[in-house]
């Protein structure tokens, strides 16, 4: 990438939050509905990826013919590892630290 290009992504992106900021600073703080749709946002980012994984696990599990391996637990710790960085990605993003 030459450094044309490079100069002119990272002014895209201070543009991009200093317009975020700006923004915020019209809006004012947040309402409490803000914090309970990030709430929930967040509860679901990880709990859709944990209930895949964990369906897919016993799934295996159930037709894999059983090796001694629990794809149940295996799937489900990485549902969850998925879900939290999910979550992390939307609350970085939100809070204005993701662009």
């Amino acid at each position: 990438m030459s450094p044309e290009r490079k100069d002119e992504e990272f002014s895209e992106r201070i543009g991009r939050k200093e317009e975020r900021k700006m923004r915020a600073r019209r809006e004012g703080e947040p309402n409490p509905w803000f914090g309970l749709g990030m709430f929930g946002l967040v509860g679901w980012s990880v709990a859709i990826p944990t209930v895949i994984g964990t369906a897919i696990g016993v799934w295996l599990d159930a037709d894999g013919g059983g090796d001694g391996r629990s794809w149940t637990l295996t799937l489900l710790g990485a549902g969850l590892g998925v879900g939290c960085l999910t979550a992390w990605f939307w609350v970085r993003r939100e809070s204005g630290g993701g662009e």
